[in-house]
C-alpha cells in the first residue's frame, strides 16, 4: 500500500506503509498449538470451575465445561481471529484492539479448561486461585508502583528487592518490639525510603551506574537482613523469639462489596495494606497523567534537558520520586511479616523484586498495567500450587514459565512495543 506525500518542493512521493506482521505470527502459532493440544491431545472430560465458596452470602452455580468440545470452539475461533489479523494488517497496517482482546480472552478460556480437564479432580475453587494469588500479588503491585514512581522520573531502580526485603526485616521487628502492627508498617516505609536515598545519594548525586547501584544495594540489604536476623531475631529468652513475633494486620472485609462472589473475597476482604493498594494504583495512575505534578515528573523521565529550561528542577524530581517509591516498596515488604507470613526468614521475598521488574515492564511503565501484569504473575504461581495438589500431568514448572514468556515477547515487541521513559538511566548534569 502506497500513500502518496508531497515535498516542500510541490513534489510527490510514494511513502511506503510499515506493517508489522509479528502479531499474526504469534496468532497463527498460538492457533496452531490450540489445534494440536486443545484437539489432538485435549482431555475428553469436563473441567469445573467452582465460583461460590460455602460461606458466601451469594452462591453461583459451578462452571461445568466440556473440555473437548471447549478445545474445539476455541481452536476454530483462534483460527478465525488469525486470518482476521492477517486481512487487517494486509489491508490497514494494523490490527484492531477487539481483535487481540477477544483472542486472548479465548485462548486463555482454552487453557484453562484443557489444563483443569487434565487434573485428576478436574475441578477448581476460582475463589481459592485468586485470593491465594493476592499473597503474590499485592508485594509485586507495591514493587511494580515504587519502579513506575522511580523510573517515569528517569531512574532505573533494580532495589526494588533490597527496599522489599528490608521493609519486611524492619516491620517484623519494629512490631515485634513495640507489640503494634501499624508501628512496624509505618518503620517498613522508612526502612524503604533509607535504602532508596543510598540509590538517589549514588545515581544521581555521585553519577554513578543506577544498575550497578540497584544491583550492591540488594546485595547489601540481603546480607545485612541475613546478618541481623541469625544476631537478634534467632536468639531465644525462655525459648522464644522475642524480636521475631510481629504483630498481624487483621482483614477488614467491606459489607456487601465482600459478598460478591470472587471479586469479593479477592479485593474486599483485605488488610488495610490490601487496600492501600487499591488506593495506590488508581491514585499514581491519575496524579500521573491527569495532574501537573504528573506531567512535571514524565518531563523530567522524558525529556530532562526541556523540563529543565520551563524551570523544573530534574533532579530534586528524581530524588523525591526515589524516596517515594521506597517508601511504596517498604510497604510492600511489610505484607510479608504483618500479613501473609508474620515472621520473618532469610531471604523471604524470594526474588519478587526482579518478578516486580518484569511486571513494570509487561504494563509499559503504566500503574494499571504493571499492576494487572503483577496480578497475572500471582495468579500463574499460586496455579502452579493448586494444581500441584490436583494432580495435573503438566510440569509445574512449565506453568510457572508462562508469564516469563509473555514478559519475553512483551519486550521483544510481538505485543507491542515496551518503551521505557526515553531518559531513563540517563543522569543528568545541569550545564
Amino acid at each position: 500500500m502506497s500513500i502518496a506525500t508531497t515535498t516542500d518542493h510541490g513534489k510527490v512521493h510514494d511513502a511506503v506503509a510499515v506493517r508489522s506482521w509479528k502479531m499474526p505470527i504469534l496468532f497463527a502459532a498460538l492457533a496452531l498449538f490450540a489445534v494440536v493440544v486443545f484437539i489432538l491431545l485435549g482431555p475428553g472430560g469436563t473441567a469445573t470451575f467452582r465460583i461460590s465458596s460455602s460461606g458466601d452470602a451469594w452462591q453461583v452455580p459451578n462452571l461445568v465445561l466440556p473440555a473437548k468440545a471447549v478445545g474445539i470452539v476455541v481452536s476454530l475461533a483462534c483460527a478465525a481471529l488469525t486470518y482476521v489479523a492477517y486481512n487487517q494488517t494486509k489491508t490497514r497496517g494494523r490490527i484492531a484492539t477487539w481483535v487481540v482482546m477477544v483472542f486472548t480472552v479465548l485462548f486463555v478460556v482454552g487453557l484453562m479448561v484443557w489444563i483443569i480437564g487434565g487434573t485428576t479432580t478436574q475441578n477448581i475453587t476460582l475463589v481459592g486461585l485468586f485470593t491465594g494469588a493476592m499473597l503474590i500479588t499485592t508485594p509485586l503491585v507495591f514493587g511494580s508502583m515504587s519502579g513506575v514512581l522511580s523510573e517515569r522520573a528517569g531512574v532505573v531502580n533494580i532495589a526494588i528487592e533490597g527496599q522489599l526485603l528490608a521493609g519486611a526485616f524492619t516491620a517484623a521487628l519494629v512490631s515485634s518490639i513495640t507489640h503494634n502492627a501499624y508501628a512496624g508498617l509505618v518503620a517498613a516505609a522508612v526502612a524503604g525510603v533509607l535504602v532508596s536515598l543510598l540509590l538517589a545519594l549514588f545515581s544521581i548525586k555521585y553519577v554513578v551506574n543506577q544498575i550497578i547501584v540497584g544491583v550492591v544495594l540488594n546485595v547489601l540489604v540481603s546480607g545485612l537482613t541475613g546478618f541481623l536476623f541469625e544476631k537478634i531475631m534467632k536468639t531465644k529468652v525462655d525459648g522464644v523469639t522475642l524480636f521475631n513475633q510481629p504483630a498481624h494486620l487483621p482483614n477488614l472485609p467491606i459489607p456487601l462489596l465482600s459478598e460478591i462472589p470472587i471479586i469479593g473475597p479477592t479485593l474486599f476482604r483485605q488488610s488495610i495494606i490490601g487496600y492501600f493498594m487499591l488506593i495506590l494504583v488508581a491514585a499514581l495512575w491519575f496524579g500521573l497523567f491527569r495532574t501537573r505534578w504528573g506531567l512535571r515528573v514524565r518531563a523530567v523521565g522524558e525529556h530532562p534537558k526541556a523540563a529543565d529550561t520551563v524551570g523544573i528542577n530534574v533532579n530534586r524530581t528524581r530524588v523525591l520520586n526515589v524516596l517515594a517509591g521506597g517508601a511504596v516498596a517498604g510497604v510492600g515488604g511489610a505484607y510479608f511479616t504483618l500479613v501473609a507470613v508474620s515472621s520473618f526468614s532469610k531471604d523471604m521475598t524470594g526474588g519478587l523484586g526482579f518478578i516486580a521488574l518484569a511486571a513494570l515492564i509487561f504494563g509499559r511503565w503504566n500503574p494499571i498495567g504493571a499492576a494487572l501484569a503483577a496480578l497475572l504473575f500471582g495468579v500463574a504461581g499460586n496455579l502452579q500450587s493448586i494444581l500441584s495438589l490436583a494432580g495435573t500431568p503438566i510440569d509445574g514448572q512449565f506453568l510457572a514459565m508462562l508469564p516469563y514468556a509473555l514478559t519475553i515477547l512483551a519486550v521483544s515487541g510481538f505485543v507491542g512495543k515496551a518503551m521505557a521513559p526515553a531518559a531513563d538511566g540517563e543522569p543528568y548534569i545541569k550545564e
